[in-house]
């Protein structure tokens, strides 16, 4: 087993050098999540201070890889929310170890996917009304709600899970002309403000094949 020996006094991060010491020997060696953790333990230092201390360790050998670490919010919401084949060897093997450990979570992974489908497949009309209603009756709180939330404007989202056609061209022009506003305030008058909108509208326009381009 690795150690390393106090470098600071009893009140410093000396204090907790056994939990770092068993941190690292078990494959944790991102400074970050040392630090985060003894923040909860009471550390009242800096990451600079932890940093200090890796050094040494660093230096060694590796660590020898034990139970690996908890994924943290953001990484398993990527999991669930991307395409199976867009997962690395190693994420799909993750995932599948933290859905056999939480049911709950494997129930919420099963709804995200089956309505992930729904939208790219855009099959709303025929879908939509039943994933909702499996949703509302499952265990699972914020599926629950996010589905109430559907249903309060069901017209709608079927239109946007069934049809080809947006708003995003409208959403996007809105979006430029907000921030050419924001650019040109108190700069210049309006017949400018109205030439740039219309040269950016212009560049943003989809050019249509010729004739002659297409033969």
């Amino acid at each position: 087993m690795i150690s390393n020996s106090p470098r600071r006094g009893r009140h410093g991060i000396a204090r907790y050098a056994p939990y770092l010491n068993r941190r690292w020997n078990e494959g944790c060696t991102d400074r970050g999540r040392l630090h985060r953790k003894l923040r909860e333990l009471g550390y009242l230092g800096s990451s600079r201070s932890v940093r200090r201390w890796l050094e040494p360790l660093r230096g060694t050998d590796p660590p020898l890889g034990g139970l690996p670490e908890a994924p943290t919010v953001r990484q398993a919401t990527t999991w669930f929310t991307r395409h199976p084949d867009g997962l690395t060897s190693e994420e799909t093997l993750r995932l599948k170890q933290l859905l056999d450990r939480c049911p709950e979570l494997a129930d919420t992974a099963a709804h995200v996917r089956e309505f992930a489908k729904i939208k790219g497949r855009l099959v709303g009309s025929r879908k939509l009304p039943g994933w909702i209603d499996r949703a509302e009756d499952a265990e699972l709180p914020m599926i629950r709600t996010f589905a109430r939330n559907l249903r309060d404007d069901l017209d709608a989202v079927i239109q946007r899970l069934t049809s080809t056609f947006n708003s995003g061209i409208v959403e996007g022009r809105v979006t430029d002309l907000k921030s050419i506003k924001r650019q040109m305030a108190e700069r210049a008058s309006f017949p400018l403000l109205r030439r740039r909108v219309l040269l950016v509208a212009a560049s943003c326009r989809t050019p249509r094949a010729t004739k002659a381009a297409a033969s």
